[in-house]
């Protein structure tokens, strides 16, 4: 689409526009014009290779991932409501493609089982199937618990960041994590008693 050159070396460098703020680009960018994308994409590119990063664990995945998320972020962009700085917005579909991509990676096996996160962080690791299982369900719960549970054991990110990330209040992430935690419990327990049964 003549959009991205999104590898990290390789990325739009041109100081296209650079007085115009975010979310003028972006306004831009919903008409159909593609270099103030370029330029959104140059300006936070970094962001969205670290975040890949984090959750890949590996350098030639996460560009791919990046790549992939400001792809989508371009697809997307006439949905953006502007509620949130585009800057968080890029975060979410950042964890939205990783996310999705370690669930397709775990489906085929392709997911070293150190990268699972675990229910509990304090707890002592399983075996191989019941990390497995941990796995599997962190993909089932809905796109928010999976993303919060996600950001919190795989990646360590603190409270703060990911409240700030969602936009929402600390208090009501510790409601949705207490939930997420008692639905994928829930599912574990489900899994666990299917194998039991089989």
């Amino acid at each position: 689409m003549g959009v991205l050159a999104v590898r990290t070396g390789t990325l739009p460098t041109s100081d296209a526009q650079p007085e115009l703020s975010d979310e003028a680009l972006v306004k831009l960018a919903k008409r159909g014009r593609t270099e103030p994308f370029s330029e959104l994409v140059r300006r936070h590119q970094h962001a969205v290779y670290s975040l890949s990063l984090r959750y890949m664990k590996d350098p030639a995945l996460a560009e791919d991932m990046a790549q992939e998320a400001f792809l989508k972020g371009f697809r997307l962009l006439k949905g953006f409501r502007g509620d949130c700085k585009f800057s968080t917005w890029m975060y979410r579909v950042t964890s939205s493609v990783c996310l999705t991509e370690l669930a397709r990676r775990g489906k085929r096996g392709e997911v070293p089982l150190d990268k699972a996160p675990q229910p509990a962080r304090d707890a002592e690791a399983g075996d191989g199937e019941m990390a497995e299982i941990v796995r599997h369900c962190v993909t089932r719960l809905p796109e928010r618990y999976a993303t919060i549970v996600t950001m919190y054991y795989l990646n360590q990110a603190p409270y703060e960041e990911i409240a700030a990330a969602m936009e929402i209040p600390v208090g009501t992430l510790k409601t949705w994590m207490f939930r997420a935690r008692k639905e994928l419990r829930g599912l574990v327990e489900e899994e666990l008693g299917g194998a039991d049964h089989a």
